[in-house]
């Protein structure tokens, strides 16, 4: 049955939280702005509410709690198992509603088995969720294991590997990537010049228009821009990879069904994606048969640092009450210099009540 009125929900919640065998963390309301923008970019950096200091430092007021838990944890020493808890205000800028809200939710850090992990993150978000009268929440699953596997086992050249990953979870950019590679033309390979001679001749260029060498793009960067652009130029993907990028990405459905027709293409395109497809139909029995689940192969957040299976859970109105998955990438690009499986899920709370009010 699901909790009356909001001061129950809300004791029920902590309750819940409290339960968790982890640690309960707060982390400051105010945060260095700049490993937001480096690691989610623009999109993201204009919903922080932000602030300078007197030394010109930006700082933002905090609008998460993964990235403070994860940073926190790295200073303290990487490798011990860890688990974190959470349930407090973060601040973003919205279209509509308040820019200040709460969120709940758990970060589990270098745990000794990661699907086990991902398994306790998904079975706490259904119990919050069951709080707020959800019992039954649509489950969105993708899978960002499964499409790098995928392109690391696809016939194209290096180059373009990194490339179309970037854009994974970017469906309009991702297109015009591939649309981009269907008009290219398959040019003979002409030789580069090498990086030392054309430096030089940028130097030499720039300094002869009056251009300073060290404000704005450097002569290096405009080498290494330019070589790189030339790479890709050169690096011709197949029309049947193509065809193969576009066949998975438009799979949609029934989880256990998704993951069949994905089979049968690898199997088409003879790719061995045996593991990832392993691992996600692993978790979809822990999950249970009768769990309204589907699988997007094109569905993943906007955040490079996800690395395995991510999810999303919606309510009666589809809004998402709940996300999260694996993001083992985060720690590295935050200083970890070691592996470390990471696995997470941030609930709205305002959302959740707006549900449980319906």
């Amino acid at each position: 049955m699901p909790v009356q009125d909001a001061t129950t929900r809300r004791a029920a919640l902590e309750a819940l939280i409290a339960g968790r065998p982890a640690i309960r963390v707060n982390p400051p309301l105010l945060l260095p702005a700049d490993p937001y923008f480096d690691l989610a970019g623009e999109e993201f950096g204009r919903r922080l509410l932000l602030t300078m200091a007197n030394d010109g430092a930006e700082y933002c007021l905090r609008p998460d709690f993964t990235l403070p838990i994860v940073a926190d944890y790295i200073r303290n020493g990487v490798g011990a198992p860890a688990a974190f808890a959470y349930l407090g205000p973060i601040f973003r800028q919205r279209e509509e509603g308040a820019a200040e809200f709460d969120q709940a939710g758990i970060e589990l850090l270098a745990q000794p088995d990661a699907d086990a992990a991902l398994d306790a993150v998904l079975a706490f978000a259904r119990d919050a969720l069951a709080i707020f009268g959800v019992a039954s929440p649509r489950i969105r699953l993708g899978g960002v294991g499964l499409f790098e596997t995928l392109l690391a086992e696809a016939d194209m050249p290096d180059p373009w590997r990194p490339r179309i990953r970037h854009r994974f979870g970017h469906p309009e950019a991702l297109e015009r990537v591939l649309a981009r590679l269907d008009a290219a033309p398959d040019l003979p390979r002409t030789e580069q010049p090498a990086r030392a001679a054309l430096i030089a001749e940028i130097t030499e260029q720039m300094v002869a228009a009056g251009l300073s060498l060290s404000e704005g793009r450097t002569p290096h960067e405009i080498a290494d821009r330019y070589l790189e652009q030339q790479a890709l130029d050169a690096a011709h993907v197949p029309g049947a990879t193509l065809k193969l990028l576009r066949d998975y990405l438009s799979i949609s459905g029934p989880a256990m069904q998704a993951l069949t027709r994905i089979e049968a293409l690898a199997h088409a395109h003879r790719l061995d994606l045996a593991a990832p497809l392993a691992t996600l139909r692993r978790h979809l029995v822990t999950l249970g048969p009768e769990t309204d689940i589907t699988f997007e192969a094109d569905f993943s957040p906007r955040l490079d640092y996800y690395t395995g299976v991510v999810f999303e859970m919606t309510g009666r109105g589809g809004e998402v009450l709940a996300s999260g998955g694996q993001y083992d990438r985060l720690l590295e690009r935050l200083g970890a210099t070691m592996p470390v499986a990471a696995s997470g899920c941030a609930l709205w709370v305002d959302r959740l009540e707006a549900e449980a009010r319906q």
